[in-house]
């Protein structure tokens, strides 16, 4: 139950006003109810997207818009501060160290605000066609932000850190990194295969699991090269982009 807590506490915007432990048990469990707590998110996208379709009636562009925007506000927008700050610091085309001051840096530049308006942009689309084409399910909503958090998980723990200070260097040298691994995947293929007995193909899955696996691959190698390993706000960019990547894949197997 800790692990939930903690997930929710440091992960989303919801509210969880007790003190909690963070030993090495508490850390890796977080780390594992993290994809889970994911899919809570999603469901919670679904729901509203329902809402929006079926009772208050409005066209699917709306409804696009409220749907991602239940997303930020339940996640506090941190996934995206990690991504427009990836952003100003990756396209400040300056060496490593200042990429990694700049990340640290709470002031949005310019770069980053365009990095952040495509992605909203991008996503909105993205789910303006789902709706549209009727292919919204509530099994999507609940495996996307599933297999972008278990992914997270694998990233996290197998990249080196880039900084030897801040909360992600606190988590990292507390969680127990091969039981997360080993769980997040286990995890992610049973949804998968699950997925695939739900929509009768497993044309999906496999399309799923080959863009999530070449992602992450390009963005260890990437993250390692521009920034010399990972951070939290890498870890914020990882979500937000592995999400749309993964939406583009439903549109283009449904």
């Amino acid at each position: 139950m800790n692990g939930i807590l903690l997930a929710l506490q440091f992960f989303t915007a919801i509210p969880v006003k007790k003190e909690l432990p963070l030993g090495r048990k508490e850390v890796t469990a977080m780390y594992v109810a993290l994809p889970f707590v994911g899919a809570a998110i999603g469901l919670v996208m679904y729901a509203v997207s329902t809402l929006m379709l079926d009772v208050v009636h409005v066209g699917p562009l709306l409804a696009a818009v409220f749907v991602l925007l239940a997303g930020i506000v339940l996640t506090g927008g941190l996934h995206l501060d990690g991504w427009a700050d990836t952003g100003d610091a990756f396209y400040s085309y300056r060496d490593r160290a200042k990429r990694l001051e700049i990340l640290d840096d709470p002031r949005l530049g310019a770069f980053g605000t365009m990095a952040l308006v495509l992605l909203i942009v991008v996503k909105i689309a993205l789910f303006h066609e789902i709706l549209m084409r009727g292919t919204a399910n509530i099994a999507l909503f609940i495996v996307i932000p599933f297999l972008a958090r278990a992914a997270l998980n694998v990233y996290f723990t197998t990249v080196g850190l880039a900084k030897d200070k801040g909360i992600a260097h606190f988590f990292k040298e507390k969680m127990a990194g091969n039981v997360v691994i080993g769980c997040s995947v286990a995890a992610s293929v049973v949804l998968l295969v699950a997925v695939g007995l739900l929509i009768n193909s497993l044309l999906l899955p496999i399309g799923l699991f080959a863009v999530l696996a070449v992602a992450l691959v390009v963005f260890r190698s990437w993250s390692r090269k521009h920034f010399g390993g990972v951070s939290g706000d890498l870890c914020g960019a990882f979500i937000e982009g592995t999400e749309a990547l993964l939406w583009m894949t439903v549109l283009c197997f449904m």
